[in-house]
């Protein structure tokens, strides 16, 4: 079975740039372009096929047309579809935030939680995240320091470079902060919570939502462990995320799909017997059981698959 490339859904979410449109090549309207979702099943942004005979079906579609089988059977654990990947580009800080777990999403929001990854893809000089507490605080602690504007005092501020990489769990507070580009490999859930967004009005004129008494219930509040994935990235059961330079081959059997990510440079792609070009930016889905593929040329790949936990 060939590989399908993929059209992303588009956000222009107000802290945003244009880096995505000039720097990997995504077409939209939109100003700002803030999040390309490259790979998505969700419906409030499904990706959709770019070619073929099938050219603009949505993924999800393209997936109920060809059944189960072109998940793999580590999707069988699932369901809806597991996984969600964006490309991001803050031009601004966005808000300090948290996802719940799947218990407590399912609770009260009727879909599932979150946990994700970063890879950061491009850094301008003193760009920095948050990610988690610099300690450990109580629950009247970050509340109060919510209410009183001084959360970011008790946070990890990490400056970041380009290829570092940041694992997620649910319960996690985090922020991306402005100047970064971000590829994103997350739980397909769109649940966020602010808790804090720097007094911004939103499209609108007036200030963006917060969920302060979620984020409270839900956020861990000790800091993040650290986390060795040995020769993957990240790995959990929503997904797993390799990372490669150049040339490389794999094998898309029965397990699972495969997701490519090209986050620089250019190539190609063959898979199914067919050889296609592929460059930054693109992001290709190679169904469950197609066999051997093989990337080459000067390109950087993340590709993103199941594993059986």
């Amino acid at each position: 079975m060939p590989a399908y490339q993929l059209i992303p859904a588009c956000k222009d979410y107000i802290w945003g740039g244009q880096r995505l449109k000039t720097d990997f090549g995504i077409q939209s309207g939109l100003n700002p372009l803030s999040e390309a979702w490259v790979l998505s099943c969700h419906p409030d942004g499904p990706s959709v096929l770019a070619d073929g005979p099938d050219r603009g079906m949505t993924l999800r579609a393209w997936l109920d047309k060809a059944g189960k089988e072109a998940l793999g059977t580590a999707c069988e654990a699932f369901e809806d579809f597991p996984m969600l990947i964006k490309l991001i580009d803050a031009k601004k800080d966005l808000s300090i935030q948290v996802h719940p777990s799947d218990a407590y999403a399912l609770e009260h929001e009727g879909q599932y939680g979150k946990t994700e990854m970063w890879v950061v893809l491009d850094a301008e000089p003193g760009a920095s995240l948050y990610y988690g507490f610099d300690r450990e605080v109580s629950l009247e602690e970050f509340s109060s320091r919510v209410s009183d504007g001084t959360l970011t005092e008790v946070l990890r501020k990490v400056p970041v470079k380009p290829g570092d990489v940041f694992f997620i769990p649910s319960g996690t507070l985090h922020a991306i902060g402005a100047g970064l580009v971000i590829a994103e490999i997350q739980q397909n859930s769109n649940v966020t919570y602010r808790v804090f967004d720097y007094g911004r009005l939103g499209a609108d004129g007036k200030p963006r939502a917060l969920h302060v008494e979620k984020a409270l219930a839900v956020t861990d509040r000790r800091p993040a462990p650290a986390l060795d994935f040995g020769e993957h990235l990240g790995d959990c059961r929503y997904f797993t995320t390799d990372g490669h330079q150049g040339d490389f081959q794999g094998d898309c059997d029965g397990t699972s799909f495969h997701a490519l990510l090209f986050t620089d440079g250019q190539g190609s792609l063959t898979c199914g017997g067919e050889t296609r070009e592929v460059k930054k930016g693109q992001c290709w889905f190679l169904p469950a059981g197609s066999g051997e593929y093989q990337v080459t040329g000067d390109v950087r790949t993340l590709d993103a698959y199941l594993t059986p936990q």
